[in-house]
This record gives C-alpha cells, sequence and structure tokens, in this order.
C-alpha cells in the first residue's frame, strides 16, 4: 500500500530525537527525583517546553524535503490539515466533542504513520492558528496529535485486516487512542497547578508512586468526562462514516500516485 510520507533514516532520527524530547517534556515530573530542583521552576517551564515548537516544525520539514513530496501529495496534506482544523471548533466547549480526532485515525491508516505524525503535527498547528489556540501548550498538542495520528498508521496493515473488520480495528484504536491523548496533555498541565494546590497536585517532594496516585486522581476528577466524550465521537464517526472515507482517502490516494516509479520504456529503433 503505497503512503504519502516514507521516512528516510535522517527523518526517522529526527521524529525519535524529537519523540525523546516529548517524552521528557511531558513525562519529566515523574523522571525527576524527589530532590530535583526541577520543581522549583514549574511556573517557567510550560514557556521553556514552548520551544518544542520549533523543533516539531524541524521535523514537519525534514520529513517532507527528504521524502521528496510532489504538489499532490503537498496539497492532499493541505486539504486534510485544513478539514480537521475546520472540525475541531465543532462542538467545542461540549463535552470533549471533538470530530477532527476521526479524521485523523482514517488518514494515519490509509497515508501511513510519517504522512500521520506530519498531518497530526500541522492539523493542530492550523486549528490552533483558526481557534486562537495559541500558547504555550501548542506544541504539547501538536506532539500528541502526531502521535496520535501516526498510531493510526502502525496498525497492521490492510492485508491482514479488510471491510468491516478493519473499522472496528480502527474505531477500538479510535477509543483507546483518544483517552491516551486525554491524559497525555492532563500530563502537560497538571506539574503547573500550584495556586490550586491540593491532595491531587503535583508534589514536587514527593516520590514517583504518590505522584502517580495524584495524578491519576487528577485525570479522574478533571478530565474523565471530556476523554469519554471523544472516545465516544470517535467511535461513533469511525463505525457510521469510516467504511466511505476510508474507500474516498483511498480513491484520491490512488489518483494522485503518491510515490509512483517513473520508468522509461526503451524506443524501438
Amino acid at each position: 500500500m503505497t503512503r504519502a510520507v516514507r521516512l528516510g533514516p535522517r527523518s526517522l532520527l529526527t521524529l525519535a530525537l524529537v519523540s525523546a524530547v516529548g517524552v521528557v517534556a511531558f513525562g519529566w515530573p515523574f523522571l525527576a527525583p524527589p530532590t530535583s530542583r526541577v520543581g522549583t521552576h514549574t511556573q517557567d517551564a510550560p514557556w521553556l517546553f514552548a520551544g518544542l515548537l520549533v523543533l516539531l516544525v524541524a521535523v514537519v520539514a525534514a520529513a517532507v524535503a527528504e521524502s521528496g513530496l510532489g504538489p499532490k501529495a503537498v496539497a492532499m496534506l493541505g486539504v486534510l490539515a485544513a478539514t480537521g482544523a475546520a472540525l475541531r471548533p465543532i462542538g467545542a466547549g461540549t463535552a470533549g466533542i471533538e470530530p477532527m480526532f476521526f479524521l485523523m485515525v482514517l488518514s494515519g491508516r490509509v497515508l501511513g504513520p510519517g504522512f500521520g505524525f506530519v498531518l497530526g503535527n500541522v492539523t493542530m498547528f492550523a486549528s490552533a492558528l483558526l481557534t486562537g489556540g495559541v500558547g504555550p501548550w501548542m506544541p504539547f498538542q501538536m506532539l500528541a496529535m502526531g502521535w496520535f495520528t501516526m498510531g493510526a498508521g502502525l496498525l497492521p496493515g490492510p492485508e491482514r485486516t479488510r471491510g468491516r473488520a478493519e473499522v472496528r480495528l480502527l474505531a477500538a484504536y479510535g477509543f483507546l487512542a483518544a483517552f491516551a491523548y486525554g491524559t497525555a496533555m492532563n500530563m502537560a498541565g497538571w506539574p503547573f497547578m500550584g495556586a490550586l494546590a491540593s491532595n491531587i497536585a503535583f508534589d514536587p517532594h514527593a516520590g514517583v508512586p504518590a505522584n502517580l496516585a495524584r495524578f491519576v486522581a487528577y485525570c479522574l476528577a478533571t478530565s474523565l468526562g471530556w476523554d469519554l466524550g471523544r472516545a465516544v465521537v470517535t467511535v461513533v464517526l469511525t463505525l457510521t462514516l469510516g467504511p466511505a472515507l476510508l474507500r474516498a482517502l483511498r480513491r484520491a490516494t490512488r489518483r494522485a500516485a503518491f510515490e509512483a516509479q517513473v520508468t522509461f520504456e526503451a524506443s524501438e529503433r
């Protein structure tokens, strides 16, 4: 099955590096020892981590440059990103109703993990500009959405699962990944509760088990409803609209002839 973005060695290395930095950026409360002074700079950390935005843009640029995307592939990237950005405001502020997630699942499935990571980042960046959601949280959202979309492209290939089985697989992935996305974004904001100190706030002097319990309580108390709404909407849209959209995306991919090999026939003399 053709993929719009085929990551080369340098792009894979860059993606691995930015993912490693992302893991540290999201999980530093559990990675830093209790005696670390990192916790004393929690008010500055969001702005420092906003520098991830520059690194994420560099990954996107490297992937596009190394893969040699043609104009049709770039056009499809733009169309899907614009569509996802336009879907994001629908239901915003209402129980986590976010239809853009099902589009990212299907796009990542059809166009592969490389295209998925790029698409997730570009879509979240475009939607932040569209909705005015630019802030220190944006690079975290971009990275989390890149992972979310890339994961769909890493599922077992369509030669193993087709038809309704494939749609059910994508629905199950969308359900679980929607919770994973919400958990990751909780991790990005939880350490900076500062003024809202309570028994569910991050305690820089506590050990990993204690903070893990606090984090679980924080997720249950603050975002479970939103994550469940996002997951249910993703499942419903995937099961109802998934088959038709998968066919449309695959038809568009074939017509765009992504990564088509150019061959030359010997002329007769």
